[in-house]
């Protein structure tokens, strides 16, 4: 009967994961539907094998091994913040699947993994924190020219400025800049020749 208040916990907690902090913060319907998949599926697997023969250990090595792959093998490209939507939907999963002596112990720590979400993902934390990959239609060598460049441009305070190609030839430079705005400066005001999209 614990086990199965442990896998209504579960479903529960995913689904406020994934529909209560992921999509209503982010908007990618594609990755619902794997956060929801990587969670069932791991508590289906890691549920069966506590109750056969094989060795848990064994079983959530490989569903750990799975997702590392899916991660690293992916054909989209995923941001960090998504990778850890990721390990919480496989955790949640685990967590679901194993039988402990507690079922409030477990029901607590997925509850603690969605307390953790949804502080660390909250869009009011670090606001003012930017990371964009910015083009310059010129070619800056010197690099505390390119920080006052990116300052003027941006409009903000340039924190890290990492020259990510260096074309001499187009008088390109191709940056990554992190930087902070202040105030109701809320969305960075870039107007180079040529942006990058915001990550």
């Amino acid at each position: 009967m614990s086990q199965l208040i442990l896998f209504a916990i579960d479903i529960g907690a995913v689904v406020l994961l994934v529909f209560g902090l992921y999509f209503p913060r982010h908007r990618r319907r594609d990755l619902v539907v794997a956060y929801l998949g990587v969670n069932v599926g791991v508590l289906a697997v890691a549920s069966a094998l506590s109750a056969s023969n094989v060795g848990a250990g064994l079983g959530l090595g490989l569903a750990l091994f799975g997702v590392l792959s899916i991660i690293r093998l992916r054909s989209t490209e995923l941001d960090q913040h998504e990778v850890a939507y990721y390990f919480s939907a496989l955790a949640l999963g685990i967590l679901g699947a194993l039988s402990t002596t507690s079922v409030w112990l477990s029901a607590g720590l997925m509850g603690l993994i969605l307390v953790v979400m949804f502080l660390g993902d909250h869009p009011r934390l670090l606001r003012h924190y930017r990371h964009q990959i910015m083009v310059l239609d010129s070619a800056v060598t010197d690099h505390v020219t390119l920080v006052a460049q990116l300052e003027q441009l941006l409009g903000a305070r340039v924190h890290v400025a990492t020259v990510q190609r260096l074309d001499l030839v187009n008088e390109t430079t191709v940056v990554d800049v992190r930087y902070s705005v202040k105030g109701r400066a809320t969305r960075a005001s870039a107007t180079p020749a040529k942006a990058g999209a915001a990550r």
